[in-house]
């Protein structure tokens, strides 16, 4: 499993830590350094709506940059898309999830642009079901509210959520990944209650980054 032994399990979502290291809960910063005598740009925070030009700026002001390490808790869906093809767009720009690192929600879509990617054993690539920020709180509020615009406002949503699927499943089509990820995994953890029966996480294991295509090269 990508998740250590020796990690405190969510009892919620018990393919994944209690507590994952996913970044700072602010906006993602790019920080070019040296690592394993490479040359990498560390990405870590919440994925905005600007990220995917700061990104291409940060690899094209760095052209010693080969490789991107992601920790994430996530943040805009849409963003997450556009900043993995602004990845796929400079040859050969690996991905990587260091051990105890985690990348989550919209992260996934950043990895996934690398052309060659890599989990470390103990890296955490988490998957939930993808919703536009915030509709569940704003049917919520619909309701407590007792519009009569509740219902219509839930089939826009549905359709805005379906819109996404679609753009999602072009996504991984382009990057080389198996569509399977999200008929089996993405899509099914809000629906069924996750994978394994509970909660709406869940972390792949290292056989799964595998059949998926997600991790593409061994770690080494």
């Amino acid at each position: 499993m990508l998740l250590s032994n020796s990690a405190a399990k969510d009892p919620n979502n018990p393919s994944c830590p209690k507590a994952p290291d996913w970044g700072p809960s602010q906006a993602m910063t790019l920080t070019p350094a040296n690592r394993d005598g490479k040359r990498v740009l560390i990405a870590e925070g919440v994925i905005d709506e600007l990220l995917p030009d700061r990104m291409y700026d940060a690899i094209a002001a760095d052209e010693m940059i080969e490789e991107i390490w992601i920790k994430s808790p996530g943040g805009d869906a849409k963003a997450g898309n556009e900043t993995g093809k602004v990845i796929r767009s400079f040859p050969g720009m690996r991905t990587r999830i260091p051990e105890g690192w985690t990348c989550f929600s919209a992260c996934n879509f950043v990895f996934m642009g690398g052309r060659l990617r890599q989990v470390d054993p103990g890296g955490i690539f988490m998957v939930h079901m993808f919703t536009h920020t915030g509709q569940r709180q704003v049917i919520a509020d619909s309701v407590d509210k007792g519009t009569e615009d509740t219902v219509e406002l839930i089939g826009e949503i549905e359709q805005l959520s379906a819109l996404l699927a679609s753009e999602d499943n072009d996504f991984l089509i382009r990057m080389g990944i198996s569509r399977d990820l999200l008929t089996d995994i993405m899509y099914r953890q809000l629906a069924t209650g996750g994978k394994d029966g509970s909660g709406e996480r869940y972390c792949l294991n290292q056989s799964e980054v595998v059949q998926y295509n997600v991790m593409n090269i061994s770690p080494g």
